[in-house]
């Protein structure tokens, strides 16, 4: 694996350690924002336990979920261009805001087809913010060291934030549905008061930026998808999820029909969230120095490889050995993607780069309980050497382009 190239700044970067230390304000804010949005984001976990209560059929659950899914697409495009045109603070306070009123409504909806467009609408506005958040970590840092601690930062805040929604929510849950959804909505509330009140947006371009940024939004996401690189990043990102994302289609089948228990699959997953929460800082401190397509890429296989080999897991010990080895690949690419996206980005773009991102991985991650759970209909054998076979490709399209592919 070869070290990292300079950073294009010139500026002799400091160590990893270092660069937490050095952290501009704004990263621990927006860091500190996320905790507290995650920790309150309970609807897309409960909502398909809510319709079932309410006598919805799975089916309808599931199409509702759809509904959502391509709300999250179409809210990741629409916030990386209004965080680039009216800037990242006043776009996560317009994402935080409706989401709150629309999620506190849930439970007061009645007919079937309103829940679908409130559900649909939350998903849209739900994720408005995310490109503003990302983009807000890319503004603050000036060498690609301080952009991966950045990234870093504000995994640890949304893991810590997910591990504790998912108690809190958990309770919640068993007390009253309504409870549930008006504690979202409370927490997003939060996170935009959060924002609005500490956050301020970045200094301007330096002036050797303004020309270029001025031209950006004159093309938007036009001028973003005739970049070949970037092209081929939003595509490993979509195989990518849509391989990791059997660890919630594909493993719990795997474990039902091999005769272990929910409990069981609860075990694998709760060691998945605690190696993330210990390991995930330090790892990827570890992996910092390295080029980080040669990052993703090992990350991607390990991923793809670890998922693979669950089909051949029939035990409890041996399925959380293939566990340990795909959250290591995990905990490998996810704060090293974001960063190395910001590493491609060209002033004025930042928003429109992360909302594609964004778009992306809502793609890879809607698609794959599709295709997944398709592919474990013809067989078992099919599903697992689907996986193998996007890891691969996943790890290939991470790679640097050579020569050859311009």
């Amino acid at each position: 694996m070869s070290t990292a190239p300079p950073d294009r700044t010139g500026v002799d970067e400091p160590g990893f350690r270092d660069a937490l230390r050095t952290l501009p304000s704004r990263v621990w804010i927006i860091s500190l924002g996320i905790l507290v949005n995650r920790a309150g984001n309970f609807l897309p976990v409960f909502i398909v336990l809510y319709l079932i209560e309410r006598g919805s059929s799975a089916g309808a659950a599931g199409f509702v979920l759809g509904v959502s899914g391509v709300g999250n697409v179409l809210g990741n495009a629409a916030g990386g261009y209004l965080a680039d045109r009216i800037g990242r603070r006043w776009t996560i306070v317009l994402s935080a805001v409706p989401t709150a009123g629309l999620t506190a409504a849930v439970p007061y909806v009645g007919p079937f087809a309103l829940v679908v467009v409130v559900v649909g609408l939350i998903g849209l506005t739900s994720q408005i913010y995310r490109p503003a958040a990302a983009a807000v970590l890319v503004d603050a840092v000036t060498t690609n060291r301080q952009r991966l601690a950045a990234f870093a930062v504000f995994r640890a805040a949304m893991n810590i934030g997910a591990a504790l929604g998912g108690v809190i929510g958990g309770v919640l849950a068993g007390t009253s549905y309504t409870w549930l959804f008006l504690g979202n909505g409370a927490a997003c509330l939060l996170f935009g008061a959060v924002v609005a009140v500490l956050l301020r947006d970045g200094p301007p371009p330096r002036p050797d930026q303004h020309a270029e940024a001025a031209v950006a939004p004159q093309v938007g996401y036009r001028r973003a998808l005739a970049d070949r690189a970037l092209l081929r990043f939003l595509l490993m990102t979509v195989v990518a999820e849509f391989v990791y994302v059997q660890s919630t289609v594909g493993l719990p089948l795997h474990v039902s029909d091999v005769g272990l228990t929910a409990r069981d699959f609860g075990f694998l997953m709760g060691f998945n969230g605690l190696l993330v929460l210990l390991l995930e800082l330090p790892t990827t401190g570890a992996v910092s120095r390295y080029r980080p397509e040669y990052v993703l890429a090992i990350g991607n296989l390990l991923v793809g490889i670890g998922l693979a080999l669950s089909g051949v897991g029939t035990a409890l010990v041996p399925l959380a050995a293939t566990v340990l080895l795909w959250t290591l690949g995990e905990m490998i690419t996810s704060s090293v993607a974001y960063a190395y996206l910001g590493s491609l980005t060209p002033p004025g773009m930042v928003g429109r780069y992360q909302g594609l991102h964004g778009a992306a991985y809502t793609i890879g991650t809607g698609a794959g309980p599709i295709l997944g759970g398709a592919a474990y209909a013809i067989g078992p054998w099919a599903l697992w050497s689907l996986i193998a076979a996007a890891g691969v490709l996943s790890a290939y399209l991470a790679l640097p382009r050579t020569s050859r592919e311009g």
